[in-house]
């Protein structure tokens, strides 16, 4: 690309609102309490904020079921607080990314509200109505990702409406023109407000199969992974149908073109499909579709070089004109500190090693709040569940709170300086240990390493936008080359809890000493890294 986009490399920093700061004292995360952290976010050293859904909503998926697109719940404050947010923000040149939900809406929104109520009203059409089979049941065998049917029974239409996650959650008609519209005067309204983009959240699940048909069955063998429980009976399928459907590239151009009368602003598609680096690439290809695409594929439990190499690889093969953007944590998975965890057992090397990693793969990077801390996945009691997804699968699947407990930020204070009243979800006493403000005080800690590394990367243009060629190198040892212009970087990585070595005789390198990420020695040409260890060195001809 001739000219670089602000987006191109960047470090996005994501804040679930209802757990970073709470403002007023009721518990719950608000805008104000990001405004009041946004010299604790600059100091990260990341380039934006995405921060997830503060829209009116009825909280039945916190926040990813709207109501409202176009104001700011009251949990979270006011249109006003938002203007302000974007204000300061943009005075320490940090980008404000937030959440667009499109696919469905809550079902307390006005245009639902309208639509169930008979086939004849104005909106009859805007949501996936069906009549049901001969016998009653559903019209097809689509699942809901929360679980059971994807098909909900309204009685003042005598029809079956779509959900693709829960009940409360229709699925809009985009097969409707006047939905396409409506929806996209919605992203327009917050273009208005001064936004530099958005993630698309779930944006492959706009358009369904006009057919209706069946979803074909999933081989056992296959069902595994893609962050779904093992008794959910959405891995059952292969999802053909209910979503990923070739209509919806012409609203990613739909949207791509609203976009382009803003300049400087980003979409970032959240796409989860059966072949998400494929949809990756076609959502992002011929400069008239998304920006940028967001996957699944390193989210999961799969820990090693090889998968690493191969997930990232797959998608540079595929994805010729896009941007990817990766990342290990999110507000829908557990956090990376454990679930990637050698034995069980949180590392700060590890954390720190992985903080690099991701800061070197090509592309943009989402970093979810509190990995910056190394924190791990909460345990919250069934008692204490918010998350409709772990009520339903409990035990056997906790759900996502364990992701979403509250950012700790005193030791000693009583709700872990985050509120001063119980808060939604239990402060995580492991966390506590973690504080920011211990990590503060630490020269060593994961934040204060996390704060130097996106620094340091800030000064070595190959990190933020070269190409990436990897090096054959056996387990656990992960070794590309990042390269633009004439400045090639060697970036290398053990991803075991035992020490390692690489042969470098082939090449003449520099050592990048002035990272503090950098725990690797050259010996004779033999790379010694230690466990959890991390090499960085510039390249000679």
């Amino acid at each position: 690309m001739a000219k670089l986009q602000w987006w191109q490399g960047a470090v996005i920093y994501q804040i679930y609102p209802r757990s970073f700061q709470d403002s007023n004292h009721d518990g719950i995360g608000d805008i104000p309490g990001i405004i009041a952290e946004l010299d604790y976010i600059k100091g990260l050293g990341v380039d934006a904020i995405w921060v997830s859904p503060f829209f009116k909503s009825p909280m039945k998926d916190f926040g990813y079921d709207i109501s409202d697109y176009r104001d700011i719940d009251p949990l979270f404050g006011t249109l006003a607080d938002f203007d302000e947010l974007i204000d300061k923000a943009h005075q320490r040149d940090i980008k404000i990314i937030i959440d667009q939900v499109l696919s469905h809406t809550s079902d307390q929104h006005a245009w639902f509200s309208e639509s169930r109520v008979d086939k004849t009203n104005d909106k009859a059409d805007w949501y996936v109505w069906a009549d049901a089979k001969p016998d009653g049941t559903a019209p097809n065998n689509w699942l809901s990702i929360f679980g059971g049917p994807a098909w909900q029974w309204e009685p003042r239409r005598k029809q079956y409406y779509l959900h693709n996650f829960l009940t409360e959650q229709p699925d809009l008609n985009f097969h409707n023109p006047d939905v396409r519209q409506h929806v996209l005067d919605n992203v327009e309204f917050w273009l208005k407000k001064g936004v530099d983009g958005f993630r698309l959240d779930a944006i492959n699940f706009c358009y369904h199969d006009a057919q209706l048909r069946d979803n074909p069955a999933k081989p056992v063998d296959k069902r595994q992974g893609r962050g779904f429980s093992e008794d959910n009976p959405y891995a059952f399928q292969y999802h053909y149908y209910n979503n990923t459907q070739p209509e919806n590239l012409a609203f990613m151009a739909e949207i791509r073109a609203l976009l382009d009368r803003y300049p400087g602003t980003v979409s970032l598609g959240e796409i989860s499909s059966e072949d998400s680096l494929a949809t990756m690439a076609e959502y992002t290809q011929g400069g008239n579709k998304l920006h940028m695409g967001y996957s699944f594929e390193l989210l999961t439990k799969d820990y090693s070089a090889a998968y690493i190499r191969q997930t990232v690889q797959g998608l540079e093969k595929q994805m010729t004109e896009g941007w990817p953007c990766w990342a290990f944590s999110n507000h829908d998975v557990e956090r990376v500190a454990s679930r990637w965890a050698k034995n069980g057992v949180r590392s700060d090397a590890q954390v720190k090693m992985l903080t690099a990693l991701l800061g070197s793969l090509r592309g943009s990077v989402c970093m979810y709040q509190g990995e910056e801390l190394g924190l791990t996945e909460a345990d919250v009691a069934f008692e204490d569940l918010q998350d409709p997804y772990g009520i339903t699968f409990w035990p056997n699947f906790k759900g996502r709170d364990g992701c979403r407990t509250p950012h700790p930020w005193q030791h000693n204070a009583e709700f872990a300086g985050f509120s001063t009243q119980k808060p939604w979800l239990p402060v995580a006493k492991q966390h506590l240990s973690n504080s920011v403000d211990l990590q503060n005080a630490d020269l060593n800690s994961c934040l204060n390493r996390f704060r130097e590394f996106l620094h340091w990367r800030k000064n070595h243009q190959a990190l933020i936008v070269g190409d990436i060629e990897f090096i054959d190198t056996p387990e656990p040892l992960l070794a590309f080359w990042r390269s633009t212009g004439d400045d090639t970087i060697l970036c290398c990585f053990n991803l075991s809890e035992q020490s390692a070595s690489l042969d470098l005789t082939t090449v003449s390198l520099t050592e990048l000493a002035d990272v503090s990420h950098h725990s690797g020695q050259l010996v004779k040409n033999q790379l010694n890294l230690p466990p959890f260890g991390c090499y960085f060195a510039k390249k000679h001809d």
